[in-house]
């Protein structure tokens, strides 16, 4: 990385205040040597007191020089490159990585500096994207619903439709701006989420009551897909957790499992204590995805089965996903493609 000399450093290579600190340490530290030179030579060399002296001066004056050497090289040079990248990771550029500044591989503080700075602007560049990524899709998903509502609500002015269809048309409109107001809701609540606004309120009581209440909440979309809902491994299990964000967790994978469960299909919870935790299990035998899916599935907004892309917005899994982090809770997936998936919580 080329250097540049930054208008903002008003200190010289050497300022005079440096050298005569330098200078003063070099004289107190080696002293007691000079005197003895000095009188080495006035006893062996008549009136060299004054060479004697020059001598001790440039002595000095070496050392100082020395010093702010090693200085310049090992810790104003390195500082210097760090504070010019640091300036290009402010303007936005988020790619700038550092080299090593020590050739024999060892580290010491400003090999660590070095290696958290380019640590920052890795994650910088991460999270930039994520930003980026998450206003693409607002806006996508946003627009979606608006276009509907407006092509209906101007076709549904139309005098020569039939009542029939007018219906249709503001049964979509509706529908149009249900699911505006879900994709609203849930960006509200990921965002509260996220920036702990809203903090766990711990509570004991029944989770296996509340997971019976979430699937019959359901009951009539598993009904309309003839999906067989196995349930009988739910034992009683107490916790001490927040009841509404678990709520949250619950609805999301259950109403997802139905979703990708194909008609005749069978979804099969479990519920059991282990090891002092309680253990969900909401296992289904939709379509299943695949491992690279399956690691994206918390991700704002990814939808790995566009087949279903109307039914969501892609922001339930990553809600849940907040919501583990917030109550110190465990969730994982498996999943076969073409048999299924198997979400496992622990809390």
């Amino acid at each position: 990385m080329k250097r540049r000399k930054d208008k903002r450093v008003t200190v010289k290579f050497i300022s005079l205040k440096q050298f005569f600190a330098l200078f003063a340490a070099i004289l107190f530290i080696c002293g007691d040597y000079y005197i003895i030179y000095i009188n080495y030579l006035e006893d062996h060399q008549e009136g060299s007191t004054l060479f004697g002296i020059s001598i001790v001066l440039l002595l000095s004056l070496a050392g100082a020089l020395l010093l702010s050497l090693i200085k310049e090289a090992y810790f104003d040079k390195p500082i210097e490159i760090i504070s010019e990248a640091a300036q290009k990771v402010a303007n936005g550029d988020f790619s700038v990585r550092l080299p090593p500044h020590r050739k024999d591989g060892k580290k010491d503080h400003i090999e660590v500096l070095i290696e958290d700075f380019n640590t920052m602007a890795l994650e910088l560049s991460t999270i930039e994207t994520l930003k980026t990524d998450f206003i693409t899709n607002v806006s996508h998903e946003i627009k979606t619903p608006l276009s509907v509502i407006q092509s209906y609500a101007v076709a549904i002015q139309d005098d020569d439709i039939s009542a029939e269809e007018r219906r249709e048309y503001g049964k979509t409109i509706v529908e149009a701006s249900k699911k505006l107001t879900e994709l609203v809701t849930n960006i509200l609540k990921l965002n509260k989420l996220e920036n702990q606004e809203i903090l766990p309120v711990s509570e004991p009581y029944a989770l296996d009551e509340q997971l019976r209440e979430c699937v019959l909440s359901y009951e009539e979309l598993w009904d309309k897909k003839n999906i067989t809902l196995v349930g009988d491994d739910i034992g009683e299990v107490a916790v001490n957790c927040d009841r509404t964000l678990l709520e949250l967790v619950w609805n999301n994978i259950i109403s997802n499992a139905i979703k990708f469960t194909d008609t005749g299909g069978t979804i099969t919870l479990t519920l059991r204590e282990e090891n002092g935790r309680a253990v969900v299990t909401v296992a289904d035998t939709g379509c299943g995805m695949s491992g690279e899916t399956a690691a994206r599935i918390f991700d704002r907004f990814y939808q790995g089965d566009t087949s279903h892309s109307a039914e969501g917005n892609g922001l339930g899994l990553a809600l849940v996903k907040r919501v583990m982090t917030l109550i110190g809770g465990e969730i994982s997936v498996e999943s076969r493609v073409n048999e299924g998936t198997t979400i496992t919580v622990k809390i």
